[in-house]
This record gives C-alpha cells, sequence and structure tokens, in this order.
C-alpha cells in the first residue's frame, strides 16, 4: 500500500492509499500509535478511501515528548489535523479507536463528517475516572488535595476529571457506527446503550470480546465490522 510519511505542524502522520477525494482521519487509542492505522487503511483503501494517522501525544515518534496526552492537547492536535484534511480532500470521515474517540467526540463536536466509526469509544470519561476511584480506593477529596495521583493504569488529575465533569458529551451529529466488547471494563454497556440512543449511533456489542479487541477471534470480528460499516 502507499504510505506517505508527513508533518502537520510538527504532527508526524502517515497518508495511506491512492490518491482520492475522500478520507478517513484515524485516531488511535492509548498505548497505540499511527502505524496501527495500517488494517483499517487497507480495508478503506479498496472502498476508494485514503486515511490518514498520526501519533497522539506521548505515543509513537513523540513518546518522548513533554507534550502530555490529555484533553485539552488531544483537542488542540485534532483540530490541526482536521483543519488540514478539510483543506485537502473533498469528503472527510472519521474513526476513533478508545481515548481517541473521546478526544473526537470533544474536538470534532461542531463538525460534521460523511461517516463515523468508533471502536471501543470512552463516551464518558466521568464514568471511567469515577471506576479508577473505586480500583485504586482513591477519594474524589484526596485526588482533589493531590492535584495528581500515579495509579497502574494512568495518573489521575484533578484538573482533567473537572474539565470532564464540566464539559459532558452533548451534541454529535455525524452518522456513527460503535462496536463494543460486552466484557468491556472501561465502559459499561448501559453507558454505550445511553449514548447510543441520544446520538441515534448504530451499536454491534461483541459478547465475548472485551476493551481492546485482542482476544482469539477478535481480529476477524474487527476486520468484518470494518469492513461492513466503511
Amino acid at each position: 500500500m502507499i504510505k506517505e510519511k508527513i508533518y502537520i505542524e510538527s504532527i508526524p502522520a502517515v497518508i495511506w492509499g491512492e490518491k482520492s477525494s475522500k478520507i478517513y482521519i484515524y485516531v488511535h487509542g492509548k498505548m497505540s500509535n499511527k502505524e496501527s492505522a495500517e488494517d483499517f487503511a487497507a480495508i478503506a483503501a479498496c472502498k476508494g478511501y485514503q486515511t490518514i494517522s498520526f501519533d497522539l501525544p506521548e505515543h509513537g515518534e513523540r513518546s518522548d515528548h513533554e507534550y502530555i496526552c490529555n484533553i485539552i492537547n488531544g483537542i488542540t492536535d485534532l483540530t490541526k489535523i482536521s483543519d488540514y484534511v478539510f483543506r485537502n480532500w473533498e469528503t472527510v470521515s472519521l474513526f476513533g479507536c478508545s481515548l481517541g474517540a473521546f478526544f473526537g467526540l470533544h474536538a470534532y463536536r461542531d463538525k460534521h463528517f460523511e461517516n463515523c466509526l468508533f471502536q471501543s469509544p470512552i463516551v464518558n470519561m466521568e464514568y471511567l475516572i469515577q471506576q479508577m476511584f473505586i480500583w485504586f480506593d482513591i477519594s474524589e477529596e484526596q485526588l482533589k488535595r493531590q492535584g495528581e495521583i500515579l495509579t497502574p493504569i494512568d495518573t489521575m488529575s484533578w484538573q482533567y476529571y473537572m474539565y470532564v465533569k464540566e464539559h459532558p458529551i452533548d451534541k454529535w451529529t455525524t452518522p456513527t457506527y460503535i462496536l463494543y466488547g460486552a466484557k468491556d471494563s472501561l465502559q459499561s454497556i448501559s453507558v454505550i446503550d445511553d449514548f447510543a440512543s441520544k446520538f441515534n449511533c448504530y451499536l454491534n456489542v461483541s459478547e465475548n470480546s472485551e476493551h481492546p479487541f485482542m482476544a482469539e477471534g477478535d481480529q476477524i470480528i474487527v476486520s468484518t465490522w470494518m469492513n461492513r460499516r466503511i
């Protein structure tokens, strides 16, 4: 597959596929990178789309930078990417995985894409942080007092928690398809159901899959879903 490495205002990115007027913005999840888009891009290319992927802060080629991967920096970077893409392609669609979907929901709330696919999306970060309070025996008061607390999953931040409480996802107009694993521990089925109902999304639940979709048989489930929905 054709693969062109570029930089968008210092953000390392890859454009996949032969020249087309149609493109998907691919936003990877936590502990991933722009190269994870390859399988998606191959399917999209067969349907006439290019794909652009990029490294989120603290990921891929940006892993050694002090620019942290939080909601503010995520919105800033996704905005830079979309500004570039909408200037250079006629038809733009979106793919977001996990944290990448969460960033997309905030950065692109006022944009309307041709199509959108979300895999294991974080649609309610407040819910996830409150689950982390339970998992690691941390109280809101403790986080407020300390500002930041390191956990086995991530560093919890009071500032981040306040931001997501004050900025719930309340607008999303793009036709959206969601693939969710019923054994996902980061977002409950009720959280996903509520989001899908509120924004008229098409929800596909894989009964035996967990959040990463990395168990035996999951790759086929993901690729089948992508083939059907791109």
